[in-house]
């Protein structure tokens, strides 16, 4: 949560190497809208908002991370997204968030006013189109995400997650992955082991190598389509 001046940044030590985010819809949409925006920064694991919490702004990943989470019941925990730089959460349909937030490795975020936003989007349809498309862009993948817990099994998931970060971190064919095989694991509805045993047997399978714990080459994405498909 906010807890210090939007004018001031909580203090943090070295980000991990995550890319940095590019121009954006987000930048243009609150540069045309005339909106100031604030950035806050937060440490590894740090709140950044808590479920049911009053929805009061929406937020941009500049550099780090961000995981948006579930506490179940019985104390597991379902990770619903994770957040890397460029990605906008925090768009809510209703007045609080569905979801919490925490900075996955020391993060820093854009934020806005959500009424401002909402104000906004009432006057100008530019606006409103682009809000509207990111809303649509969210909702792509809680259905994405859906398929993918409730149709397949536990190396089609994890084939799934090398993929999509392939697609959004990989640089110069190296993915330098910020969460954790727990992270992963809460992610894609697996037990720690699980994840383990899935990387271990695509590594000795030449579809994957590895350069450091987190650091990942594919060898062979097509094998990885295939058990996506």
């Amino acid at each position: 949560m906010l807890t210090q001046s939007l004018n001031t940044s909580i203090s943090s030590t070295k980000v991990a190497p995550v890319p940095f985010a590019k121009p954006d819809q987000f930048c243009g949409l609150t540069g045309h809208a005339g909106l100031v925006a604030s950035e806050f920064s937060y440490r590894k694991d740090e709140e950044i908002y808590g479920e049911d919490e009053l929805a009061e702004y929406v937020y941009q990943v500049i550099r780090g991370a961000v995981r948006t989470y579930k506490l179940l019941s019985d104390g597991r925990r379902q990770i619903g997204a994770f957040l890397l730089p460029g990605d906008v959460f925090g768009l809510e349909t209703g007045t609080s968030h569905r979801l919490a937030a925490e900075a996955v490795i020391d993060t820093t975020v854009r934020l806005v006013k959500r009424s401002s936003l909402e104000h906004a989007a009432e006057i100008d349809v530019q606006v409103a189109r682009k809000l509207w498309s990111m809303t649509a862009g969210e909702l792509r993948h809680a259905e994405n995400h859906m398929l993918l817990l409730g149709r397949k099994n536990a190396m089609e998931r994890v084939a799934n997650f090398l993929l999509e970060m392939d697609r959004r971190l990989a640089v110069a064919g190296m993915m330098a992955l910020p969460m954790c095989r727990r992270d992963i694991g809460d992610y894609l509805g697996l037990t720690l082991e699980t994840v383990s045993r899935a990387l271990s047997q695509l590594h000795s399978d030449g579809v994957l190598g590895f350069s450091g714990a987190r650091q990942i080459v594919l060898r062979n994405r097509q094998r990885l389509r295939t058990m996506d498909a």
